[in-house]
């Protein structure tokens, strides 16, 4: 799978999904660090990728008017082991196929 990982995301979540075999790719290495949400929503939905954010406000309010390309919002834990681990749980549950187009939360 293809993921965008907005600003918020720590990198340990990158690396992760690096090493399960997705396509990874930070919001650093593509626009400037202080583009807007819908920015960066598009440039997810252009390039066909999934996006992973921990902002859930901004985004689930952009995600009612804007086409959504598949939208994770990853909830903050006690640890990024965790945060890594619901992560991937929903990748293998969800799939490709249940992401696209939703909003969804690990």
């Amino acid at each position: 799978m293809r993921f965008f990982l907005d600003h918020d995301v720590p990198v340990d979540v990158a690396r992760v999904l690096r090493q399960e075999g997705h396509e990874v790719l930070e919001l650093r290495e593509a626009l400037p660090t202080d583009s807007t949400d819908i920015e960066v929503l598009k440039y997810a939905g252009e390039n066909g990728m999934f996006l992973v954010t921990c902002n859930r406000d901004d985004f689930l309010a952009l995600a009612e008017n804007h086409p959504n390309p598949g939208l994770i919002v990853l909830i903050r834990r006690h640890t990024r082991l965790s945060e890594c681990g619901n992560l991937l749980r929903l990748i293998r549950n969800a799939n490709e196929a249940g992401i696209a187009g939703n909003i969804n939360f690990a």
